[in-house]
C-alpha cells in the first residue's frame, strides 16, 4: 500500500475583472499575487432625515442600499521567478511592471481614447461625452462579485533589480460598491449588485437568531 501527499484544497484567489458594460464581455482578469490577511468594509446606511416636518415615521425608512467601501492591502513580489529567467523571461526584462501597469490602467484613459477626445475638440464640437469605463467588478469568492468603482489606488515599491525595475511592491487599493442607485437595474452592474445583495439575504436568512432570553427578555 502506498501512501501518497495529503491532497489539499485549492487555493481561491481574490482579484479584479473588467468587463464590456455593453456586451458584458470579460476584458481583464487581474488575480492578486498573495491574498490579503484582512479586508476592510464599511458601510453607510441611507436613512431618512427622521423627523423633519413631522413625520416621524421616515426614521424607519432607507432611501436604498448601503454605500459599501472596500480596502484592501495586497503584496507584489517578482523575486522568486528572477531565479528561473528563462521561464519567466517577462520579470527579468521588466520586473512588476506589466503587472502594476495593468492596474493602474484600471484608473486611466487609453491613449486612444484621449486622442479621439482632442480630436472631437479640435473639429469644433460643443459637447464631448467622456467614453465609458469598462465595468470593474471586485472577486472575492464566488459569494462576492461586486461592480466597484476605484476610489484610491497607492503603490509602494520596496525593491528593485539592477535595472530599477520594480520587483516587490505593496498595494492599498480603495473600492466603493456600485449599486442599482448608481447604475440602473438593467445595466449588467445593476444586475450583478442585485445577486450580490440576493445572495447577503440568502446568507443572513440562515443565521440563527438567538432566544430572547439570552438577552435577559421574556421568561
Amino acid at each position: 500500500m502506498t501512501t501518497g501527499t495529503p491532497i489539499s484544497p485549492r487555493l481561491v484567489k481574490g482579484g479584479i475583472v473588467t468587463m464590456d458594460p455593453d456586451t458584458s464581455v470579460v476584458l481583464t482578469v487581474i488575480s492578486l499575487q498573495y491574498n490579503p490577511d484582512s479586508l476592510t468594509r464599511s458601510l453607510q446606511i441611507q436613512a431618512m432625515p427622521g423627523g423633519s416636518d413631522g413625520v416621524r415615521v421616515d426614521a424607519l425608512r432607507l432611501r436604498g442600499p448601503a454605500i459599501e467601501t472596500i480596502k484592501v492591502e495586497a503584496e507584489m513580489d517578482a523575486v522568486d521567478k528572477l531565479e528561473f529567467p528563462k521561464k519567466y523571461p517577462l520579470a527579468t526584462k521588466y520586473g512588476l511592471h506589466p503587472q502594476l501597469a495593468q492596474l493602474e490602467m484600471l484608473v486611466n484613459p487609453t491613449v486612444e481614447t484621449l486622442l479621439a477626445d482632442d480630436a472631437m475638440a479640435n473639429a469644433g464640437t460643443l459637447e464631448i461625452i467622456p467614453l465609458e469605463q469598462p465595468l470593474t467588478l471586485f472577486v472575492w469568492s464566488s459569494s462576492r462579485v461586486i461592480p466597484v468603482r476605484l476610489t484610491e489606488f497607492s503603490i509602494t515599491e520596496e525593491a528593485f533589480d539592477p535595472n530599477l525595475n520594480p520587483i516587490r511592491a505593496k498595494l492599498s487599493l480603495g473600492m466603493r460598491v456600485l449599486s442599482v442607485d448608481d447604475l440602473g437595474f438593467e445595466h449588467p452592474g445593476g444586475r450583478m449588485f442585485m445577486s450580490y445583495l440576493t445572495n447577503k439575504e440568502s446568507l443572513a436568512s440562515q443565521a440563527k437568531s438567538a432566544a430572547l432570553t439570552t438577552l435577559a427578555l421574556g421568561s
